[in-house]
């Protein structure tokens, strides 16, 4: 896993962090490892510093954020994937999270926590064999919260990061986790996370055929209304509209205005044509430090078409300080999310990517991804790449 996505940081070597990480991983980019699920291991364990206790009745997995739309698919989708798991809903409300453990059956159970709280986030951490961090938005955090409390209490951790700072200043805990034995695997989601192995696959291909160099990379994406993923990822597309978009032209940083530079792009049968926009998002700077690929962007795009006409009048007109008002964005979210969920019921939930590398002997290489139901059955999805 950690040799194949450019955003992910593995703390202790790669075949632990392969082997640790992995259950958690393979909910989420399953389509892109199709080979038997693995056992899980006990956590390692570093010389003079407190053992974790061993668990009991099963390996426990921690879902942080387990009470909102992503968090409760992964919770959901883990449990599919592997039933011999104990999944702890992590979250602040305790009659939302109760009930939904419930449905989960008798191996899982609501564990009360607060991210932002130490001593009651290192608590549920030491009681888990694993922690998925799925409590966003990552967006505006300055603190590593919980990847510094599983270094802590030595709980091999995974994210679905989708901030571009965010995601750069985890990896700078890299020594720290490396030192401690601990495997951490960040921006595991879907894009970023399946979009990078998607990048790795295209760029490690076009290297070992040696025919030609990888020159430029793009990646599109594509959600029908907001994806059904609720509103914390409408928080996250508000406040990157926050945020100067990083793209790399011929090996220089550029910075460029959010939700501009439209363009059409086909994603293929069931989906079409889309018009996508440019966001900030962290596998553009992943992949050019880690691939090594000289030019890259990011697109996304939305439906229906006035969702796009929304985000396009927000970062123009409102202002910059307020789309980077935390507290701000998140009282938009409460006024316009009913009218999403309304509008999601007629647009589905629709996701679709496509990555496209140029190489340097005018080849293409495309990567596509697409899925009717993006936040419940995305452990089933497939991926195609083709070469022209």
């Amino acid at each position: 896993m950690t040799s194949l996505s450019p955003s992910s940081s593995a703390g202790a070597d790669s075949d632990q962090a392969q082997s640790k990480g992995i259950i958690a991983a393979m909910g989420m980019v399953r389509a892109c490892m199709p080979v038997p699920l693995p056992a899980l291991p006990a956590a390692a364990h570093s010389t003079g510093a407190a053992e974790k206790k061993p668990s009991r009745g099963g390996l426990r997995v921690l879902v942080l954020g387990g009470t909102g739309r992503v968090g409760w698919s992964t919770a959901t989708a883990l449990s599919k994937l592997r039933p011999d798991l104990r999944i702890l809903i992590g979250g602040r409300n305790r009659e939302k999270g109760k009930s939904l453990a419930s449905k989960l059956g008798k191996r899982s159970e609501f564990v009360q926590v607060d991210i932002h709280d130490p001593s009651m986030l290192e608590a549920a951490l030491y009681g888990a064999d694993l922690v998925v961090h799925a409590a966003g938005p990552f967006q505006r955090e300055d603190k590593c919260t919980v990847l510094e409390a599983a270094i802590s209490t030595k709980t091999p951790y995974i994210d679905v990061c989708d901030d571009a700072d965010y995601s750069w200043r985890a990896k700078g805990f890299h020594e720290q986790a490396k030192a401690s034995g601990v495997p951490a695997i960040i921006t595991a989601g879907i894009c970023p996370g399946v979009s990078n192995v998607m990048a790795a696959e295209l760029v490690h291909a076009a290297r070992r055929e040696k025919a030609s160099e990888p020159e430029r990379l793009r990646f599109f994406y594509y959600i029908a209304g907001s994806g059904g993923v609720g509103p914390t990822t409408l928080a996250s597309s508000f406040l990157l509209l926050g945020e100067d978009v990083i793209v790399y032209n011929k090996g220089k940083e550029r910075k460029l205005k959010p939700y501009s530079g439209s363009l059409n792009i086909d994603f293929g049968k069931g989906v079409g044509k889309k018009d996508v926009y440019l966001l900030n998002l962290p596998e553009v700077k992943s992949t050019f430090k880690i691939l090594s690929v000289p030019t890259v962007s990011a697109r996304f795009g939305s439906d229906p078409f006035f969702w796009n006409w929304g985000m396009h009048t927000f970062a123009t007109f409102l202002p910059t300080e307020s789309l980077r008002d935390k507290n701000k964005v998140l009282k938009l979210v409460e006024l316009v999310d009913p009218i999403v969920r309304t509008i999601d019921v007629i647009a589905g939930e629709c996701v679709a990517m496509r990555v496209v590398l140029e190489h340097s002997n005018g080849q293409n290489s495309v990567g596509l991804f697409t899925h009717e139901k993006l936040s419940v059955r995305l452990c089933s999805s497939r991926i195609h790449f083709n070469n022209y």
